[in-house]
């Protein structure tokens, strides 16, 4: 069978894609080959779907070319989506930092992509692979459920994160043989693991939560961080683990508000029998100032501190150094960082320069966001860009 346009890919930028495309008159065909379209919307935002941010702009993306989302996100903006999820009559709400989640589940917005494919008359066939792709427009494809053939090709597979749900590197291995360059790939907004001696001297602590400033490079965030049993997780270090490299520390403020100091020369004045334990629970939590303490802060009466002791509890708390053996990979990795070449793509179609019938959107594509919905704009706002002219 002959199509206009096929999608390879059923998650948020192909089906999105899709029902544009198909609204434009276009006979759409989308190709999934897990058993149902949508997964990762589906678990993302803990079931809620944090479909968007509010203050989405080229600075929360990753890139090779930093300049190359700039096309596509100002052409389909976050204020663009949320119309599309109001004229639906789904209930939304601000969690923090203008990321937006449904009130309900995130069914709600793949019900609503569903809707806009049905809208466009697109097809949807699951539980199908592709075995090989030839020609350049049209395309050939030989897929499981047979033979088919399509004027334009989007690839929208996505990235190598959370295997589990059916992520592969089809996307990238088909650019690869199309002659584009793929970006090295890795892990990205994914958790820390420590090593041995680490492990065993903050396993403990699994559980606890501190807002704080997390470091590596140049780049910087403040959100909380999570002790976990294998290492450190929690937003501001699922952020800086983008931006983190083998081999290179981590610096964390756990005293991101710079109260800690006042509040110490103010104990020793006015409460010096006060042992610094008991002062720096107030801003650790009880757990972490005993470790801090066991680790060599002197556990002593604040009023008995030196100058130089006061200096080390500061600095304990303000510029926490670790190095991290690794994270956690692609199984918990919310995104994946590198992919095609934004180099060999239109920043305003998303189709190759080579082959000009060959589109690729989302993560599959070296532009990845940071957390709190902005993958998702980039989902939104790439698909749109191809489906205005496949």
């Amino acid at each position: 069978m002959h199509w206009d346009v096929v999608i390879i890919g059923g998650g948020a930028a192909g089906l999105f894609c899709a029902a544009l495309a198909g609204q434009r008159g276009r006979r759409v065909l989308v190709i999934e080959h897990t058993s149902k379209v949508g997964r990762k919307i589906l678990m993302s935002g803990g079931g809620r779907c944090n479909f968007t941010n509010m203050y989405s702009e080229p600075e929360n993306f990753l890139s090779a070319n930093p300049h190359f989302a700039k096309s596509a996100l100002s052409r389909y903006t976050p204020w663009d989506f949320i119309a599309l999820v109001e004229s639906h009559g789904i209930p939304w709400h601000e969690k923090k930092l203008g990321q937006l989640f449904c009130d309900n589940k995130a069914r709600d917005i793949v019900d609503m992509l569903l809707r806009e494919c049905r809208r466009g008359d697109v097809q949807i066939l699951t539980r199908t692979s592709v075995e090989s792709v030839t020609g350049d427009g049209p395309f050939h494809l030989a897929t499981s459920a047979g033979a088919l053939s399509a004027e334009s090709l989007v690839i929208a597979t996505g990235g190598l994160s959370i295997p589990r749900m059916g992520a592969t590197d089809f996307g990238q291995q088909l650019a690869r043989e199309r002659g584009l360059n793929i970006v090295p790939m890795r892990a990205g907004l994914v958790p820390f693991v420590f090593g041995r001696r680490q492990q065993r001297r903050y396993s403990d602590l699994a559980g606890v939560s501190l807002d704080a400033v997390t470091e590596a490079g140049t780049a910087a965030f403040r959100e909380n961080i999570l002790f976990t049993h294998k290492g450190l997780s929690g937003p501001a270090t699922l952020q800086i683990s983008s931006y983190w490299r083998e081999g290179q520390p981590v610096t964390i403020d756990l005293d991101p508000d710079g109260q800690l100091e006042a509040a110490l020369q103010a104990a020793r004045q006015e409460r010096p029998r006060l042992r610094l334990r008991t002062l720096l629970a107030h801003h650790l939590t009880r757990r972490v100032a005993a470790r801090w303490c066991e680790q060599g802060l002197p556990d002593a009466p604040v009023g008995t501190l030196s100058d130089a002791d006061v200096d080390a509890a500061i600095a304990a708390c303000r510029a926490w150094r670790i190095h991290p053996e690794g994270t956690e990979g692609y199984a918990t990795a919310e995104v994946t960082l590198g992919g095609v070449d934004t180099r060999e793509l239109s920043s305003k179609t998303m189709a190759s320069r080579v082959l000009p019938d060959l589109y690729f959107v989302g993560e599959v594509v070296d532009v990845t966001g940071h957390l709190g919905g902005h993958n998702f704009q980039w989902a939104w706002a790439s698909a749109h860009a191809a489906a205005q002219v496949v």
